[in-house]
């Protein structure tokens, strides 16, 4: 939204709209995800077979087959108008629309135990589960390394921010966080210790979100590696991994197949907000692009002004 916030700004500023349009503006600014569109993409499905489904962050479905024949799809990832899915048993990442055309089923093969995907820029990095590795490819399909970081511990989820690359180590129920950059330096292999099987990962500003799948709860602390809340959100049936969009966190059940929504202060907004999915696992958001968001603005604004000079004439 800081796109959209700039360019909003500068609409304001050179045009001499009525004072009407900008209470207009900053609610639309301030809507939630629910009320902005952001939609959710989830994997669902085992033993060979799978696929993504479309839902709204207020729990419709838009496709519950978005993407099919994927063969046991865990973790996904977004970037731009592509989805990045990760499948466990043929080893490789597919690509595809978020309309769901297929862009590339084997945009990166060969794999071992893929689990956790996270996309930066025009590069992927994708943990090995077995190999205790995380390689970086490009979104075009080609190698750049792919043992970045190795001697982990069973990684499973991954969230990158900036420079920095957070993975959790599950590390047979007691595991850790550890920080590397996307270049494959370590910064801290046990940045975070203590945890309690930890799977999904999702960081937002100085926030990282963790879920625990022993202690079956979701456990907050900061990039530096502080606890904030161990416990932040509890008493969760079967966490898998999550999804930070603002102020909610969406955490995926596979085994009760729904999904849950949780504001990042803990509270709980509808722990069934998507129900009956097949063994949900990865998900990802995906939120409007600021272009988009321009020309409802603009549509805003110019009505504004169209009332504003009926007024006055009138």
């Amino acid at each position: 939204m800081g796109l959209f916030r700039r360019a909003l700004t500068t609409v304001l500023a050179v045009g001499q709209y009525p004072v009407g349009a900008i209470p207009i503006a900053a609610a639309i600014l301030a809507m939630p995800a629910t009320a902005r569109g952001d939609n959710i993409f989830v994997t669902g499905g085992i033993d060979g077979f799978g696929t993504i489904g479309e839902y709204t962050t207020s729990g419709a479905t838009v496709n519950a087959s978005l993407v099919s024949g994927l063969n046991s799809p865990n973790s996904i990832a977004v970037s731009g108008s592509n989805l990045f899915v990760v499948n466990y048993i043929s080893g490789t990442i597919g690509e595809y629309t978020t309309s769901g055309a297929t862009v590339n089923a084997s945009l990166v093969s060969g794999l071992t135990a893929p689990f956790g995907i996270a996309v930066s820029g025009s590069n992927l990095f994708v943990g090995s589960y077995r190999l205790g590795t995380i390689g970086e490819y490009t979104t075009s399909g080609a190698t750049v390394n792919a043992s970045l970081v190795s001697g982990l511990n069973g990684p499973f989820g991954i969230a990158v921010s900036g420079s920095d690359l957070f993975e959790t180590n599950y590390n047979n129920g007691i595991g850790t966080i550890g920080e590397y950059t996307i270049s494959g330096a370590t910064v801290n292999p046990s940045l975070v210790t203590g945890l309690s099987a930890p799977e999904g990962i999702a960081v937002s500003g100085s926030t990282l979100f963790v879920v625990n799948q022993f202690s079956l709860n979701i456990g907050e602390y900061t990039t530096s590696g502080a606890t904030v809340n161990a416990s932040l959100v509890s008493g969760l049936t079967s966490p898998s991994l999550l999804a930070v969009d603002g102020t909610d966190l969406f955490v995926t059940d596979p085994p009760d197949g729904r999904i849950g929504e949780y504001t990042t202060s803990g509270a709980t907004v509808n722990a069934a907000l998507i129900t009956g999915l097949s063994y949900p696992d990865g998900i990802a958001v995906v939120v409007p692009e600021p272009a988009t968001a321009l020309l409802v603005m603009g549509g805003v604004l110019g009505l504004a002004v169209a009332r504003r000079r009926r007024a006055l004439s009138g």
